[in-house]
């Protein structure tokens, strides 16, 4: 059987790390703060947003809310983020995103200052990922992949992996960051012929296309360590279940991880040591 490479004890070090770091800050007279920067109510946004509050909390990491009625003009709101960008005391803005209709997204996501992006959605911070350099944050999810590979020592350098999905959310980033880590990478996607045959000789394979069951044990091998980042809704089960077929696959390769208890687990820390990290940058 596979081993389970579950999330709680990588947020747990990643927990214990920035523990000290924001002990050492305040003793420097940093206080880390992040914004959660709200348009409207949406039931999904209130969600994350008291996860992230609850995980800051437990950090130490102080929360700045700024909230927004859901028919805000575009002055108001462009005036209220750029307040936020300059705002010295705020170290980390996470925007929730899609704004209602009558805002400019993509004006609101490249207004947004790379190097208070925790959340990695800026071109800005895509770019520092692309180059390996500082510029912003990498997006949550596809280091938490990340932060999962190397608490468990996962060897990377050498490697090959294979990446099913091409999003900037998590597909081409995490490709970015595991060539980074000296892996040879192949992403697949919706026109890759065979996907299946290309995840097969992969050593490390990330699941990203957000597709319910579609990895199954043709795409796998026994020696090969598979990232489920896929959430997908499973009407069968009632529940969250991921791109990988869990139960079929689970004989049939070395580790992987699970939906729920994998990645997600591991990412509102990773938002977290976002802030910590820019708020360290200060120190510069």
């Amino acid at each position: 059987m596979a081993e389970v490479l579950l999330g709680a004890p990588v947020t747990e070090a990643l927990n214990a790390k920035m523990i000290a770091d924001v002990e050492e800050l305040r003793s420097k007279g940093i206080d880390p703060t992040l914004c959660i920067f709200r348009v409207g109510e949406r039931p999904d946004d209130l969600s994350y947003e008291k996860g992230a509050t609850k995980r800051c909390e437990k950090i130490g990491v102080t929360v700045k809310n700024v909230v927004l009625p859901a028919d805000v003009d575009q002055e108001t709101f462009d005036k209220t983020l750029t307040e936020i960008n300059e705002d010295p005391a705020i170290h980390g803005i996470l925007m929730f995103r899609p704004l209602p209709k009558q805002l400019d997204n993509e004006k609101a996501r490249q207004m947004l200052n790379p190097a208070k992006d925790v959340d990695g959605c800026t071109d800005g911070s895509l770019a520092g990922v692309f180059t390996n350099t500082k510029t912003g944050f990498p997006p949550c999810t596809a280091q938490a992949a990340m932060e999962i590979l190397k608490f468990y020592e996962v060897p990377m350098r050498g490697k090959s992996a294979a990446v099913i999905g091409r999003s900037l959310v998590v597909g081409r980033p995490v490709s970015m960051m595991l060539m980074h880590e000296n892996a040879t990478v192949t992403t697949c996607h919706t026109k890759t012929p065979d996907p299946a045959a290309v995840a097969r000789e992969a050593d490390i394979l990330i699941c990203a296309a957000g597709q319910l069951h579609s990895v199954t044990p043709e795409f796998t091998n026994p020696d090969q360590v598979i990232i489920d980042v896929g959430i997908n809704w499973d009407e069968t089960k009632g529940g969250i279940s991921g791109d990988v077929d869990f139960e079929a696959v689970e004989p049939c390769c070395k580790a992987l991880t699970p939906v729920p208890r994998g990645v997600g687990t591991v990412t509102t820390s990773v938002l977290v040591s976002h802030v910590v990290e820019a708020a360290k940058r200060t120190l510069a």
